[in-house]
């Protein structure tokens, strides 16, 4: 890829905040703005959530930064669920949430009732041509999350045809089995209800297929009439971003609410890097190389476009449902003074063995050997294997607290 021509539009960078320690670190490694569950009314029911004070919270520090945040209420309810959601909604307004995401008609009509609160329309609304968009634009949405399914030719027609409402769409994450996310495999199985935020991945087991009059099984395979296995690939739109800028979008998001801090350090710095060389037009195959390099060191499936573009290419990975895991998050820097990092470890890692570097400034992928690590007690320590215990250690880079170390693993780990 050539270098391109200076791009500089004001791109948002949205990241998953599934709980307080992940929408800090979302910040501190370039993120503009974090979406959020509380405990009610999320499609992210497993994840740690946000208490209403932790919303309060979260919102006033985000606020402080000069950042956004915006909730979900995209479950699709039922008529028990709209019992306390004007007290939901006072709470969201009191503490001046940015905007709600919404994909229910429902809430919406009863949100734009009862609140002066910004809404955003979910991709579970499935929302895939110009004239859906605008029919949400009539009803005071101020930007809509547009399906995974639309390919990028259709959203520059898209933009083109309803210039006032914000666009946003999935640059980086998992991938959903069923449309937009709607998924009744949760529920068939275990009786946990996709669409209401329960959802256990079913799509991601081992799976085999059988015919019911046959004892043995049938090999999986895809033919011209579609696919049969469920574990899809997950998303990497980073080399394609100024192609989404050019189509009109305006929020890039990222998934993962359920994903660990060490995953939305990784991505939330990888794509920040790329949105800063595209503005400044220094965006180059080099850099994507060296990008892509360090999104594979979070936990991934194999990489796809989705359904962005035209060609055919395969969304299911068939090997497995295991994500790689390359590296592993050992340790989240508290300070560093003199030569000498306070961290609070986070998984194991010994004496002698070399860590790498994750910052948010120019120091990511610099490495050091561990020489020493004294507990809080100035006690030496040969293997740190304690989870939150503070450390001394080593550190020859001047790194600022939040920024995080990191260690390849072994094959056989």
């Amino acid at each position: 890829m050539k270098k391109q021509t200076k791009i500089a539009p004001q791109i948002e960078l949205l990241a998953p905040a599934g709980n307080m320690e992940k929408l800090v670190t979302a910040f501190h490694f370039g993120a503009d703005a974090v979406y959020l569950a509380g405990k009610r009314y999320g499609l992210r029911a497993f994840a740690d959530n946000f208490t209403d004070d932790e919303i309060v919270e979260a919102v006033q520090y985000v606020h402080s930064l000069n950042k956004k945040v915006y909730v979900t209420l995209n479950i699709f309810a039922s008529n028990c669920d709209f019992d306390d959601l004007q007290d939901y909604l006072e709470l969201l307004q009191r503490a001046k949430v940015d905007a709600v995401l919404i994909s229910d008609v429902g809430v919406f009509d009863y949100v734009r009732a009862h609140s002066k609160l910004a809404i955003h329309v979910s991709t579970q609304a499935n929302t895939t041509n110009k004239y859906a968009v605008d029919f949400w634009k009539k009803q005071g949405a101020e930007r809509v999350v547009l399906a995974r399914e639309v390919p990028l030719k259709q959203i520059a027609e898209i933009s083109k045809f309803c210039p006032d409402v914000q666009l946003e769409t999935f640059v980086h994450g998992a991938m959903c089995v069923s449309y937009s996310g709607r998924c009744l495999m949760s529920n068939y199985l275990t009786n946990r209800n996709s669409n209401r935020g329960e959802c256990v991945q079913a799509c991601r087991w081992q799976w085999e297929v059988r015919e019911v009059s046959r004892n043995d099984s049938m090999p999986v395979m895809e033919d011209e009439r579609g696919t049969y296995i469920f574990n899809s690939k997950d998303m990497n739109m980073l080399a394609h971003l100024p192609e989404l800028i050019e189509a009109g979008v305006v929020s890039f998001k990222i998934e993962g609410r359920m994903k660990s801090a060490f995953y939305v350090a990784t991505v939330v710095a990888a794509y920040r890097r790329a949105l800063n060389a595209i503005a400044s037009g220094n965006f180059t195959q080099e850099l994507i190389d060296e990008l892509n390099a360090e999104l594979n060191k979070a936990s991934h499936r194999e990489y796809t476009t989705g359904f962005y573009f035209d060609e055919q290419e395969s969304r299911q990975y068939y090997p497995s449902s295991k994500a790689v895991e390359e590296y592993k998050f050992v340790a989240v820097i508290k300070d560093v003074k003199d030569g000498v990092a306070t961290v609070e470890q986070r998984n194991k890692f010994v004496v002698g063995e070399t860590l790498e570097v994750l910052s948010a400034t120019g120091d990511s992928g610099k490495t050091f050997t561990v020489e020493y690590a004294k507990d809080d007690k100035g006690n030496a320590v040969e293997v740190c294997n304690k989870v939150k215990q503070i450390l001394t250690i080593n550190c020859p880079y001047p790194l600022t607290a939040g920024d995080i170390l990191r260690k390849k693993l072994d094959t056989e780990e």
